[in-house]
């Protein structure tokens, strides 16, 4: 019988893009519960005020909300507790050496399932913006958006 076919997670950390400046994406698996899993597969996870912190040599998401499972009992998890990510050791002292560097941190911007049922997270080393490049950022999107409406009418 063949598999049917899921609907795509994608879950957008979109407020990153506006404060930071995005250079390096890996992607990490990430420690997961019974009840957390099926509570990401029907879309209920946010990673708004989410970050990462490297602590002993392992990459941890923090303030990661993933909300408890509705059929889920007494094995319930927290909502936000930290969790696992999972990287290779070359990547994670690439991290931790680039975070070093002050203005650097470590965001996630993308938390999705891959195409074996498993929740994968798409994390970027970043650097903080000013208030003047956000503005410019908002005014370039703005621009764009004018271009590609005035585009569309010349049809």
């Amino acid at each position: 019988m063949a598999k049917e076919k899921q609907k795509t997670i994608n879950i957008k950390n979109r407020k990153a893009e506006h404060d930071y400046f995005l250079t390096d994406k890996y992607t990490a698996g990430i420690v997961l519960t019974g009840t957390e899993i099926k509570s990401i597969r029907l879309g209920k996870a946010s990673l708004v005020d989410t970050y990462c912190l490297i602590i002993n040599g392992e990459v941890w998401v923090k303030n990661m909300n993933i909300a408890p499972y509705f059929y889920g009992t007494y094995n319930n998890h927290a909502a936000r507790r930290d969790r696992k990510l999972l990287l290779n050791r070359r990547e994670i002292h690439r991290l931790e050496q680039a975070t070093k560097h002050p203005g650097y941190t470590i965001v996630p911007t993308l938390l999705f399932i891959d195409e074996n049922g498993r929740a994968k997270l798409d994390i970027y080393l970043a650097q903080g913006k000013h208030d003047y490049d956000k503005r410019e950022t908002l005014k370039e999107k703005e621009d764009r958006r004018d271009i590609d409406r005035q585009f569309k009418h010349s049809y």
